[in-house]
């Protein structure tokens, strides 16, 4: 039985395509868990406690890693904490509280926008060029996330706005795509250091919203399932996820395993029907297909290019 068990775990960690599906479902999952988490947890004091266990729990692996990496991380720790507040703190903290206001699955096809986001900071900040097709996918990608923010009405976006909770959402995908940009400048460093320096870092952001949520006393003690919700989101969209995915860039390469982040909208709209409920809607479809369709199309420019 031991060493049935090893080979299926050889063959796991071996297997390039299966880790990389694994990836983007555990983080489509994670915006089905901060729907769940809505009926016992407050969304900054959720993404605090989150970051607090990932951090005590990674600690006993990531002590090798941190004194062979000490004489480089002491003088990126700016960099690492930046990039920790911008794309674990600030990008889970708005996507909590946009839960409180959205489906699950308007934030998983809004999370779709990050690829275009970042192609956009390359061309700003970096002046990278910028082809004809990446043009008409990032309007593609655009479009498709306003059909999905609007339910299917675009000119409602010029007349009233977009709801609170897609509003937010988006404001957490800029952050996320600065972190992404941000991660060119990432010092080498065994990835486990990294993910314990980003996640202590998440969570020293989160002191002062997690205080200050609780200063309101609204907080109450979490039901069973909000404890199972808070469980899944510590252990897989943030340690299984992130194992899965570099490994998967390990085997792959960081080009080939960054398209299967392009299931992240597909994978949690279908756990959004088939776990909450929630109704997949003509402009769910629409804006999927434009979303996806965008992105395919920037990023075979892009290899072209």
């Amino acid at each position: 039985m031991v060493t049935l068990a090893r080979h299926a775990f050889r063959g796991l960690v071996n297997n390039a395509y299966l880790l990389l599906i694994i990836a983007p479902l555990l983080w489509g999952g994670n915006a089905v868990a901060g729907r769940l988490a809505t009926a016992d947890w407050q969304p900054f004091t959720l993404t605090s406690v989150r970051w607090l266990c990932a951090s005590l729990f990674l600690l006993p692996f990531a002590l090798g890693p941190l004194q062979r990496d000490w004489p480089v991380l002491k003088h990126s720790l700016w960099l690492l904490f930046v990039l920790g507040a911008f794309g674990m703190a600030a990008f889970n903290l708005l996507m909590y509280l946009a839960l409180n206001h959205t489906t699950a699955i308007n934030t998983s096809i809004e999370q779709a926008s990050m690829p275009v986001l970042i192609m956009l900071a390359n061309f700003i900040f970096l002046s990278q060029r910028v082809r004809l097709l990446q043009i008409v996918g990032l309007i593609m990608t655009l479009l498709g996330v306003l059909i999905t923010a609007t339910a299917g009405e675009p000119g409602r976006f010029f007349s009233e706005g977009m709801n609170k909770g897609d509003t937010i959402m988006l404001l957490g995908c800029v952050f996320y795509a600065a972190y992404s940009f941000g991660l060119r400048w990432k010092p080498k460093i065994h990835w486990m250091s990294f993910m314990w320096v980003i996640s202590v870092s998440a969570f020293i952001m989160t002191i002062p919203f997690a205080g200050w949520e609780l200063a309101q006393g609204n907080a109450s003690m979490p039901s069973a399932q909000g404890w199972l919700v808070l469980l899944y989101v510590i252990i897989f969209p943030t340690v299984v996820s992130q194992l899965s995915y570099a490994r998967g860039v390990e085997l792959l390469g960081s080009n080939r395993a960054g398209l299967f982040v392009n299931l992240v909208p597909i994978f949690g709209s279908l756990l959004a029907v088939l776990i909450l409920g929630e109704v997949f809607r003509w402009y769910h479809f629409t804006g999927l297909l434009l979303v996806l369709a965008g992105i395919g199309l920037a990023e075979h420019a892009a290899d072209k290019g």
